[in-house]
């Protein structure tokens, strides 16, 4: 049994009418109307409560949530550089583990979160997130992803789906806007064989939450990659985060699923997919794509989709090993 295995054999997930009354992210901060990014972000914390240091990578998230001198954070938070988030909070990590060896502080269940956006995670921290993994420090890193650098002026990253437009990835005559596919950036943490991966989304706040309170309980390094609908960035409504990260679920743009000890767990199967179509119609980032450009995108996601099923029926226990355990 592994080591995340064995931590959550007795998990108990939220209750939906007895969430935690506690906010450790206060209201009053500010994000744009209809931030999808923020309310992931306060999903996480309410599962996380009060006992946590957070470690900020530049971005949205740190611009909106800390204009000097006024803060929306009721516990310790740190910004740091763009880069370095999860090299800083291995550092307050050890630093922590230490001072309760030396008998300095008595605080040994303190959770250690690291979060950043797209482009802190995917490219310019991706050396120190993976270093952070690979040395096994005892800390969550959550990406809270929203698929652009939208707090410098919307420029592409390497986790911009094909085909978006944004202000480095214009369309036209002889572009599409973004050339390249997106960066899986949860498989790449898996592949490095820590206890939990797991992917989640503000429109399944239980889910998250869920998922958030396994990753506090798992000793070692754990990785979220939470999806994060960017009204700006993206061109659509206010009042849509929600509906548009609920179409990226139904429509396998966006699956939930979770790895446990390197075992592939699909969280929703979605038995009724809806078309790509019905997810990029809602964003006018997208609503440049010809159909045969469309066409392509869901040959991507069918083909993306179906190797999740893979890896998670490959991690399914065999029936006849099943069968000898009762023996």
């Amino acid at each position: 049994m592994g080591v995340a295995t064995e931590a959550l054999k007795d998990f108990k997930g939220f209750h939906p009418k007895k969430l935690p009354d506690v906010e450790p992210l206060s209201p009053g901060h500010r994000a744009c109307q209809g931030c999808g990014e923020v309310l992931a972000l306060r999903q996480v914390m309410k599962a996380l409560g009060e006992n946590v240091v957070v470690a900020s990578a530049t971005g949205c998230m740190e611009i909106i949530t800390s204009p000097f001198p006024q803060t929306a954070w009721r516990v310790p938070w740190i910004h740091v550089a763009f880069e370095n988030a999860a090299a800083v909070i291995s550092g307050v990590e050890s630093a922590y583990k230490a001072l309760n060896r030396k008998g300095k502080i008595d605080q040994p269940d303190v959770v250690f979160l690291a979060y950043g956006g797209d482009g802190g995670t995917a490219d310019i921290g991706l050396q120190a997130l993976s270093g952070a993994l690979e040395r096994g420090h005892n800390f969550i890193y959550v990406c809270l992803d929203n698929e652009a650098y939208m707090n410098t002026g919307i420029q592409r990253s390497s986790a911009t789906p094909y085909g978006a437009m944004t202000t480095t990835s214009p369309p036209g005559k002889k572009s599409i806007g973004q050339r390249t596919w997106k960066k899986n950036v949860a498989h790449i943490a898996a592949a490095h064989g820590i206890p939990y991966v797991a992917t989640a989304s503000p429109a399944y706040a239980l889910d998250l939450m869920n998922k958030v309170k396994k990753a506090a309980m798992v000793p070692g390094p754990a990785y979220l990659h939470i999806y994060s609908p960017c009204p700006t960035g993206w061109r659509h409504g206010t009042d849509l985060a929600i509906e548009v990260a609920r179409m990226a679920v139904l429509t396998k743009v966006f699956p939930l699923y979770e790895v446990i000890d390197g075992k592939w767990i699909l969280s929703r199967k979605v038995a009724k997919p809806k078309p790509v179509s019905e997810y990029l119609k809602l964003q006018r980032r997208f609503r440049h794509l010809t159909e045969k450009e469309i066409e392509a995108i869901q040959k991507r996601v069918d083909e993306d989709y179906d190797k999740l099923l893979r890896l998670c029926a490959m991690s399914a226990e065999p029936a006849g090993d099943k069968a000898a355990e009762k023996e």
